[in-house]
């Protein structure tokens, strides 16, 4: 098939070499069959209705080398790629044209049913070549700035969160229902939560904290209904001091960078902690607990993945044995980049009146005035100004900050703040980076006010709070690093604190292993008893021989409750495992001068959710402290429901129905923006981008079965809280060879072989090659755009080479179904 496919590329580009020359100039204008005229006779067989070897080429530039299919109608059938070294367009665009052009497409201008903005289609005889014009070649140099939403769409997704955290004694915990709806290009979204414990106190709350619509028409957004005003499309917002803005009745206007097409993804800031004894990190978001995290003694950043996007202040608070040892305000960085510095200002403006619905909260400035002006102005590429003028609780707030990247590797941030009748302060931080490392330099100081009232005079007093930190990472070599974190601070928590680490990669008893030394000095807390707290810890960490088992292990001395010596060691195991709806499980021993300490993970996955649960005991006293962390998402479009238990962003998405004849099939599909999931057979759900067009791949989760997936790819244009519906087809597959014969024995050429997974078209000599359903053994032959016969094939009665089946000589007589049994080819060509 090889010799004869060669042959015939030849024997044409011989051909062409003598066209007239008025075939040649005028080709690019002619179709197909006015520029093949200037063939001879005998060569239009071998051009007409068989593969044949071209050029494709999409908008100019080079796609690949493929064999096609022209027909007299007209018509261009793209079969396969065989070449793409040269080509510098992803795989995953030449997997696209290639679904587009398999059943074939008419050439000249696109009429209708037009893929990715498709104009024409062209082929070229002289230099055999397919070109490919899309609406991306008529917007080069004049590329829009935004993108357009889609014109019509609906959907729901629904995400169910339930957070609970127990010390021993009480318990906390947090129920949220977030929906977001998409009607045309408008998006709802709507937030109700029930919460108890914590900073609460132990009773039962319950609120609804947001429900508004939205829409966005290229870099503004407009917002209407009951929400919580928060900054939306800035690059910074000024730190503020005193309370965040409430729920508020109003409407909201400003600048949104989400239809600036190439928008950068979101990134996050560390948040650290530096424990003395294993523990639990709550994590608290205008009150309410919204994530919490077991973490081990030393220097750490908290997994901020898991919190919403988004720049806001979060309460940290840190508990070990069952008791709070410190509590901070931190601020959560999940801006959006600026992309378009044409416009030198960013702005959100916001003005209602704050009150609660269906809310049992102590609101005490409920129907209060809520408003306020945010805004970024651009004063250079590498400078940021912020600005803020908000009215919260009856009080006025101001802030201002600033984003300077001085040099390439220095950056600089700044914030000053005053709040009436609270207080007043600034922050400021550089930020170094060099090869070998970076450098952190923190220092925030504020003055909170308070007033004392006698009978004839009234006083206002200043408290005075300061921290300062310096952190310095250096890599001393490629598998050794050294941290030095120094921090004072004073007010309620005064002196000086120094953390000393220093980390290795290398092997130990034959295994990765990472090996880290800790050395600190810090201000006393309850877990100290208020002494100094200093000590030494050793930990390593280390995989073992099966796929997702760990290991780790620490020793060290570290201050006790009552001031003293405390001895320490833990032992921690880790395994990923498939136990039903269990995924990983994992252990902790810990031993000190109080006793021993037991701990225990495990997270876990199914159909309808996902989450993770915790559990530890104090050596101390013996508490147990546990957690537990839940989450699910319904989506509801194009009236179909389906849920799932996979963690996934949830702007928009599609339910997909997989139908397989494959058992334990496991799909991934990979959205063109970098979402991903996976997929099994029967209802799913995956995520895609809102307000883009993109498109999803699908690829099997390993190479060891043979089989077709129809459709590879879906196309979709979701406004934000839209869900599509797509079914998809995975079924194993052998290769068929044979050669199709006609009634009187001759063979057939120019016929298309279809079946479930594929087709094919025969050569001049009839033979053929086609991917077949190993659970639908039936070929269709089609000429001329007419269905000719079915051929049945017998897979017992056939020659049978791993995944090629030999079928012999196929007759195929119109009409009539055929049954296959294998007959030797004889050698007719």
């Amino acid at each position: 098939m090889a010799f004869s496919l060669t042959t015939k590329t030849l024997l044409l580009t011989a051909c062409l070499a003598v066209l007239p020359a008025t075939a040649t100039a005028t080709g690019n204008a002619l179709g197909v069959v006015s520029q093949a005229q200037g063939l001879p006779r005998e060569f239009e067989e071998h051009f007409f209705d068989v593969p044949l070897a071209v050029r494709v080429d999409l908008d100019g530039r080079y796609l690949g080398d493929a064999m096609v299919v022209l027909s007299r109608d007209e018509r261009v059938q793209l079969l396969e790629f065989t070449d793409h070294l040269e080509s510098r367009e992803p795989e995953s665009l030449r997997r696209r044209w290639q679904e587009r052009l398999a059943s074939g497409r008419p050439l000249g201008d696109c009429q209708k049913d037009c893929p990715d903005g498709l104009r024409a289609i062209h082929y070229s005889l002289v230099n055999s070549q397919l070109s490919l014009l899309t609406h991306a070649a008529e917007l080069a140099g004049d590329a829009p700035r935004f993108h357009t939403l889609p014109e019509h769409g609906s959907g729901l997704l629904l995400r169910n969160q339930l957070n609970l955290v127990s010390d021993g004694r009480e318990t906390s915990g947090l129920y949220s229902l977030q929906g977001q709806g998409s009607l045309d290009n408008w998006t709802t979204l709507a937030n109700a939560q029930v919460d108890r414990g914590g900073i609460s106190g132990q009773d039962t709350r319950h609120r609804i904290s947001q429900l508004y619509a939205e829409r966005l028409h290229d870099e503004h957004f407009y917002r209407l209904g009951y929400f919580t005003p928060g900054a939306q499309g800035l690059t910074r917002q000024p730190r503020l001091l005193g309370q965040s803005p409430d729920t508020t009745l109003g409407l909201m206007f400003g600048s949104s960078d989400s239809l600036l097409i190439d928008n950068g993804q979101p990134s996050s800031t560390p948040i650290y902690v530096t424990p003395n004894r294993p523990g639990v990190v709550e994590i608290y978001r205008n009150g309410v607990l919204i994530n919490s995290q077991p973490v081990q003694p030393g220097l750490q950043a908290l997994d901020t993945r898991v919190l919403p996007g988004g720049i806001y202040q979060v309460e940290v608070r840190l508990l070990e044995d069952g008791q709070e040892t410190s509590r901070t305000d931190e601020f959560v960085y999940k801006p959006s980049s600026w992309r378009n510095p044409d416009s030198r200002w960013r702005y959100n403006l916001y003005l209602g009146q704050q009150t609660s619905l269906l809310s049992n909260w102590d609101e005490q400035h409920d129907d209060s005035l809520s408003a306020g002006v945010l805004a970024n102005y651009l004063l250079h590429p590498r400078a940021v100004l912020g600005l803020s003028v908000q009215q919260v609780d009856e009080a006025m707030q101001y802030g201002t900050s600033l984003d300077w990247d001085a040099l390439d590797r220095l950056k600089l941030y700044g914030n000053v703040y005053r709040t009436e009748d609270q207080g007043n302060g600034y922050d400021l931080q550089m930020i170094h980076s060099h090869d070998l490392g970076s450098l952190v330099l923190s220092h925030s100081r504020s003055w909170l006010e308070t007033t004392s009232r006698s009978t004839h005079s009234q006083y206002v007093r200043y408290e005075e709070q300061s921290q300062s930190s310096l952190l310095l990472t250096h890599r001393l070599d490629n598998r050794s690093t050294a941290t030095i974190r120094l921090a004072h601070s004073s007010g309620a928590a005064d002196g000086m604190g120094i953390d000393l680490g220093w980390s290795h990669y290398g092997k130990f008893l034959g295994s990765d292993a990472n090996w880290r030394l800790t050395l600190f000095d810090r201000p006393g807390t309850r877990s100290s008893g208020d002494a100094r707290s200093r000590g030494v810890n050793l930990a390593v960490s280390m995989s073992l021989g099966g796929p997702g088992e760990r290991i780790a292990a620490s020793i060290g001395s570290r201050t006790s409750h009552d001031g003293g010596r405390d001895h320490n060691a833990s032992l921690s195991y880790q395994r990923d495992v498939d136990l039903g709806v269990v995924r990983s499980l994992g252990a902790t021993a810990t031993v000190d001068r109080y006793g021993a300490g037991l701990g225990g993970n495990a997270q876990f996955q199914n159909q309808v959710l996902h989450g993770d649960a915790y559990a530890q005991s104090s050596s101390y006293n013996g508490e147990v402290s546990a957690g537990l962390n839940l989450q699910s998402i319904v989506a509801v479009g194009e009236g179909k429901l389906a849920m799932t238990g996979q963690y996934l962003p949830h702007d928009a998405g599609l339910i997909v129905d997989v139908e397989s004849d494959i058992d334990g099939l496991v799909l991934r599909a990979d959205d063109q923006h970098g979402l991903s999931a996976s997929l099994q057979p029967g209802r799913n759900v995956i995520p895609v981008g809102a307000y883009k067009s993109g498109y999803v791949q699908f690829d099997l989760e390993g190479d060891d079965e043979a089989a077709v997936i129809q459709p590879t790819s879906f196309d979709y244009h979701l406004n934000r809280g839209g869900v599509g519906y797509r079914k998809l087809r995975v079924m194993r597959t052998v290769t068929v060879l044979g050669r199709l014969l006609n009634r009187q024995g001759q063979p057939m050429q120019g016929a298309q072989v279809v079946n479930h997974a594929s087709r094919s078209v025969s050569e001049p000599g009839g033979h053929f090659a086609v991917e077949m359903s190993e659970s639908t053994p039936t070929l269709e032959v089609r000429q001329g755009g007419e269905s000719l016969c079915l051929l049945q094939l017998d897979f017992n009665r056939l020659e049978r080479e791993g995944d090629v089946l030999l079928a012999g000589d196929l007759q195929c007589v119109p009409g009539r179904m055929a049954q296959a049994e294998g007959v030797p080819m004889e050698n007719k060509s």
